[in-house]
């Protein structure tokens, strides 16, 4: 974590106090398992560095403690976002129902169709 000057208005104060927070997580040398880490490196997040580096930058808050916490709780919300596990899709087949009347439909169709046709003897 690094302390730097806050952007935004703020008056004289803001030029002389670092109060906004860059928080460097590097995923490869964490002691996160192998899995997560994969997780998190193929994770599509624009905080996310080619080199594997979350970066986050806080400067919501007027104090450097409480922009620490804020950074702290956005790396962690990002982590376990990346490791909840994808749930999978169970097929489902169509009702009875909807299978009968969509043959009806296309039953009604072909008749329309028929209908136009020239008459043959």
């Amino acid at each position: 974590m690094t302390a730097i000057r806050a952007q935004g208005a703020g008056g004289q104060h803001v030029n002389k106090v670092s109060s906004a927070i860059h928080c460097r997580f590097d995923i490869k040398a964490s002691s996160l398992p192998e899995y997560y880490k994969e997780r998190l490196l193929r994770y599509n997040d624009h905080r996310i560095t080619k080199d594997g580096v979350i970066i986050i930058k806080s400067q919501n808050r007027r104090s450097q403690e409480q922009n620490k916490l804020h950074a702290l709780e956005r790396l962690k919300e990002i982590i376990l976002a990346a490791t909840t596990p994808i749930k999978r899709r169970i097929a489902s087949k169509p009702k009875r129902s909807s299978i009968r009347k969509r043959l009806d439909n296309k039953t009604k169709h072909s008749k329309k169709k028929d209908m136009r046709k020239k008459i043959s003897y």
